[in-house]
């Protein structure tokens, strides 16, 4: 399936939020970027934007769930705190009417109970090597001294959660853009 298969499906289906997970350097932000700018006036929430340091992964995933996604799933505006990186503390929090077209991306959106929150949710898969020279030729000497500790973070969450198996669709970085391929249907 082409990507511009996944916004028609967006598009027909009604949907208002979608997820996407994917280990880092997998080609999340690409693919979250790519279906913003074609499904009108959504808005996007990077979890990089929300991890509280290098070791935040499971709290911005738990985080999102109860703040953001569950206020929407019953018609409130849910709410997500950013991280202010460069001060080391919490940043200011940001809100997402309910009925509001929302695009969740990173490490840690995917579990079972987001999935229920969700329209839709893709999982971003990608080879090892790729994602990390990919992720250290974007972040550099910055993220370099923190992959072994966020990678580990990241088994812990697949591990407990296997976001893979929640997702409706698989998504793999090819030369022009992502395959897109259906999962089995979840029971």
């Amino acid at each position: 399936m082409a990507l511009d298969e996944a916004l028609r499906r967006l598009h027909a289906s009604g949907a208002t939020t979608l997820l996407i997970d994917g280990r880092s350097g997998s080609g999340k932000t690409t693919l979250a970027e790519l279906l913003c700018r074609d499904w009108d006036h959504s808005v996007l929430v990077r979890l990089d934007d929300v991890y509280p340091g290098w070791d935040g992964l499971q709290w911005a995933a738990d985080h999102i769930r109860s703040s953001l996604l569950e206020p929407r799933a019953v018609g409130r505006t849910g709410r997500w705190r950013s991280w202010d990186w460069a001060n080391e503390r919490p940043g200011r929090w940001h809100s997402v009417a309910a009925g509001r077209r929302l695009v969740v991306e990173g490490m840690g959106a995917l579990t079972p109970i987001t999935r229920s929150l969700a329209d839709l949710a893709i999982w971003v898969d990608a080879d090892d090597a790729d994602r990390k020279r990919r992720a250290l030729r974007r972040d550099g000497d910055t993220y370099r001294p923190h992959w072994d500790r966020w990678a580990a973070q990241e088994e812990d969450f697949i591990a407990r959660y296997h976001p893979r198996r929640s997702a409706d669709l698989i998504a793999t970085p090819a030369t022009a853009g992502f395959t897109l391929t259906a999962t089995e249907p979840r029971s």
